[in-house]
């Protein structure tokens, strides 16, 4: 009895809480998928498996509800998703979900396809479809007896579809989607009504980077704001993810019924990952407790970059670093690069200028510092020298003094030695002093060949310190030229590559198309010949039931012919004559009868079996005429063959001009026309000529009259058939002609244009020179109304792709033409204006010439330039194109 109880309260709670069960074991499609926004995040809305997407995954994710309970709600799910070209995301997934005795399994397929509306702006539809079978699972249900209402609960095959929609900009995405929006059941071959998970979902998801430090440096933030409306409730939600360029990523959610959610994600390579989380119920299933989901995927890195991607960096724990391989870049790509490399040109510029300046400052510096020191070492000897010389006054004063004061004290002694001693003292001073003048210069030049070599060391220290900084900077100058040499032969190389791979794509299209046209025409060859043979046979057919209808007949006028001979043998020789009268009679009779019939209905057959055979003339005439305009339509497309055949193998042939073909295309037109209704026509004719004839057999059976008519009738009909086959066969031949025309047409004219490409070229290039030598300035200005700008151009940007001689780049167009003339009269005005550095190229895809004279790398500098047009006559319907090559 506590089995039995404990069944019951399983199969309550999964109709109440679990999947919303009805009373006949339908269950809606409901996949308890909610907390994650890296995998299989389809289960939000069809269209994720595109939206800000980059590869694609194989992932199998088990989840566990309510673990404490036994027999709780358990899911699980394998699927291949994502991302699969530039436009398109697909996915599919096989699922099982267990609640207690209730089982579902079944598969779900999934396809997103996006509109690229402009640069920044995307527009996504996308469809789940699934298919699954819900009912009871036998082998969960123990019990002692059998339960009947257990028994009575059917199995049923249900089918559901979820079609939704995004619209996604730089950073931000709004979505809808309709869940369970249909609900079939297979079993009872009808529509499940009241379905309580049907509901229509709304969300705007914000994915962005920001610039944090260290560990999450270049992080990936992403959050979702959800709200499903149903009809018993709302349900609202929201969910943000972090994901570190490591490997590992974190998430947290809540969910107004069923709780709050954190998970755990991490990268064991760039392949391989696995993901937790775990989901804490709160409010009325606070008392369920806790969810667990485990996912195990395996990423397929795409090699190329996709536009509108999540655009982070896979890499793993356990993955060494390794050269990155190198991808085909995207022209914004490419653009974004030439900016930052700009950019870095740029800083680095400013880099050597400060440099130079910082140096400049130093040297001037130090200058300053060096005559500081050099003026300071003067005045300091200038000064030493002063109190030398005032050293050198007080001793010869001194020895002046004492010299005199000996010379007085021997002038009693020596008179006569006074003189000479005092001439030897003044002999002495002199000498004295001219050694001490020696000393002085011997010093002064000392200290000058001292302070000269300090100064050659310093200009030498100098000298090697601005050779060094100059080779330094040279050295680095070469190491960016080498650099930028090498990042140009890597984009020339990247150019290379891509030119050679839509060459290939194009010749394997080429191929693709004319292999899909061999295949048609057979297939059309083969329905001509099916239908020739169909009525071939129905003609036949046709033939046969006359042949027996009237062998019939003759065998029914043989039996009253032989009846009335053997009548006519038993009478008398005198009746036989009368007999014979009377049958003459009677023959004039029956021929004026069929002539000119005496009934309504009968003068009706005739008069009408008259028309349809005068009809039956016409349709034949323009069936003819029809068949000679294919026949020539088929001559025309042989010799046109042969021309394009000759020409690929060299062989020089004079071509034969395209004719005018537009009034053997009226005729053509105006004979199907008159076909159709001729046709039309006398099929009615046919129709009524039949309901006559059985409404006149009705009453005369087969008189004369009868039998002539039903031949004719019988004959008008074999003779329509044989018309609507001929003119279905002309029709397949018309149009098997046509395709294989403009098939060979157009080979002629990627020919002409290929012979003829470079001479453009050339003689555009000669008549634009010649233009800027000739012109001279304008005496009087000209306004803007004096310009021909030729085509409207849009505001948005143009893209143009495989335009000839013309670089990859933005390009400000102030004019487009088709006509030469105009083109050449727009670039004498400009050039008459002042402006001479105007130029053009031309694209063979819309055949018209594009007139600029500003190109950029980047679309900011573009823009900037667009704003800062001024207002120049020339510039008033200045448009912005890129050309992709």
């Amino acid at each position: 009895m506590k089995t039995h109880l404990f069944i019951l309260f399983i199969l309550t709670l999964s109709m109440q809480m679990a999947f919303s069960q009805q009373d006949d074991g339908v269950v809606s499609f409901d996949l308890p998928i909610r907390n994650s926004l890296v995998f299989n995040r389809y289960s939000i809305n069809p269209t994720f498996t595109f939206v800000r997407e980059q590869n694609k995954y194989i992932s199998f994710n088990n989840k566990r509800q309510w673990v404490q309970f036994d027999n709780a709600p358990e899911m699980f799910l394998g699927s291949y998703s994502g991302r699969f070209s530039e436009n398109i995301g697909a996915g599919i997934a096989a699922f099982q979900q267990n609640y207690g005795v209730l089982t579902t399994f079944g598969g779900l397929l999934n396809f997103a396809y996006n509109v690229k509306l402009n640069t920044n702006s995307n527009l996504t539809f996308g469809l789940n479809a699934a298919a699954y079978k819900s009912g009871i699972n036998t082998s969960n249900i123990v019990t002692n007896f059998d339960d009947p209402s257990l028994q009575n609960v059917p199995e049923n095959f249900l089918l559901t579809l979820n079609p939704g929609i995004n619209y996604g900009t730089e950073f931000l995405d709004f979505g809808i989607s309709i869940n369970n929006l249909v609900l079939y059941n297979i079993e009872t071959s009808s529509m499940i009504e009241d379905d309580p998970k049907q509901g229509i979902q709304a969300h705007v998801m914000h994915t962005g980077f920001f610039d944090g430090r260290d560990f999450f440096k270049d992080a990936k933030f992403s959050g979702i704001l959800m709200s499903e409306f149903r009809k018993d409730e709302t349900l609202i939600s929201g969910l943000v993810t972090l994901s570190v360029p490591k490997g590992i990523w974190f998430q947290a959610g809540y969910n107004n019924r069923y709780g709050v959610s954190g998970g755990l994600g991490l990268n064991v390579t760039k392949n391989i990952a696995i993901e937790y989380n775990i989901e804490k119920s709160i409010g009325e299933l606070v008392e369920f407790g806790t969810s667990h989901e485990v996912t195990l995927a395996y990423r397929f890195i795409t090699k190329k970059k996709y536009d509108y991607s999540g655009d982070e960096e896979v890499s793993g724990l356990f993955t060494k670093k390794r050269n990155k391989p190198i991808v085909k870049a995207s022209e914004e790509e490419l653009a974004g690069i030439r900016e930052r490399a700009a950019e870095r040109r740029a800083q680095a510029k400013l880099d050597r200028e400060a440099e130079e300046k910082a140096k400049k400052d130093a040297e001037a510096n130090a200058l300053a510092e060096a005559q500081e020191k050099a003026k300071q070492l003067a005045e300091e000897k200038a000064e030493r020298e002063a109190k030398e010389k005032l050293a050198r006054e007080e001793a010869a004063e001194k020895a002046r003094l004492l010299a005199e004061q000996k010379a007085k004290e021997d002038a009693e002694r020596k008179a006569q030695e006074e003189a000479e001693a005092k001439e030897k003292a003044l002999a002495e001073q002199k000498a004295k002093e001219e050694v001490e003048a020696q000393a002085r210069a011997k010093q002064l030049a000392e200290q000058k060949a001292r302070e000269e070599a300090a100064e050659k060391a310093r200009l030498l220290v100098e000298q090697k310190v601005k050779e060094d900084a100059e080779r330094k900077a040279q050295e680095e100058a070469e190491a960016k030229t080498k650099l930028l040499a090498e990042q140009k032969a890597k984009e020339e190389a990247e150019a290379q590559a891509r030119a050679k791979q839509l060459a290939e794509q194009k010749a394997r299209e080429d191929a693709a198309e004319k292999a899909r046209l061999l295949a048609e025409q057979q297939a059309k060859e083969d329905a001509e010949r099916k239908a020739q043979e169909e009525a071939e046979a129905k003609a036949k057919a046709l033939a046969e039931q006359k042949a027996k209808e009237e062998a019939e007949a003759q065998a029914r006028e043989k039996q009253l012919a032989e009846q009335k001979a053997r009548e006519e043998a038993a009478e008398q020789a005198r009746l036989l004559a009368e007999q014979q009268a009377k049958e003459e009679a009677e023959k004039m009779a029956n021929e004026e009868l069929v002539e000119n019939p005496k009934d309504e209905i009968g003068k009706t057959i005739a008069s009408l079996t008259k028309a349809a055979e005068s009809s039956n003339e016409q349709q034949n005439k323009l069936l003819e005429e029809y068949e000679k305009i294919v026949n020539t339509k088929d001559e025309d497309l042989k010799d046109l063959k042969e021309e394009n055949d000759l020409s690929d193998q060299g062989i020089v042939v004079k071509p034969k001009p395209f004719k005018s073909v537009t009034a053997e295309n009226n005729k053509l037109n105006a004979i199907k026309s008159n076909l159709d209704e001729v046709i039309e026509s006398q099929s009615k004719k046919i129709d009524s000529l039949n309901s006559l004839y059985e409404e006149r057999y009705k009453t005369t059976k087969l008189d004369e009259v009868n039998l002539f008519y039903r031949k004719k009738i019988e004959d008008l009909k074999l003779k329509q058939a044989e018309a609507k086959t001929l003119r279905i066969q002309l029709n397949n031949r018309l149009e098997l002609i046509k395709e294989a025309t403009e098939f060979e047409k157009r080979r002629r004219i990627k020919r002409a244009a290929y012979d003829n490409e470079q001479d453009r070229y050339t003689q555009d290039r000669a008549m634009l020179q010649n233009i800027k030598r000739t012109t001279k300035l304008a005496e009087t200005p000209y306004t803007s109304d004096d310009f021909d700008f030729g085509q409207e151009q849009s505001e948005n940007i143009q893209i143009l792709k495989n335009v000839s001689n013309t670089e990859s780049g933005y390009y400000l167009i102030i004019a487009v033409h088709s006509d030469i003339n105009k083109r050449n009269e727009f670039l004498t005005k400009v050039v008459a204006s002042g402006r001479t550095n105007v130029d053009f190229f031309y694209d063979v895809n819309t055949s018209k010439y594009y007139v600029y004279y500003s190109k950029f790398d980047s679309i900011s500098a573009a823009n900037k330039a667009m704003e800062d047009k001024g207002n120049r006559p020339y510039n008033v319907k200045m448009s912005l194109v890129k050309i992709e090559n």
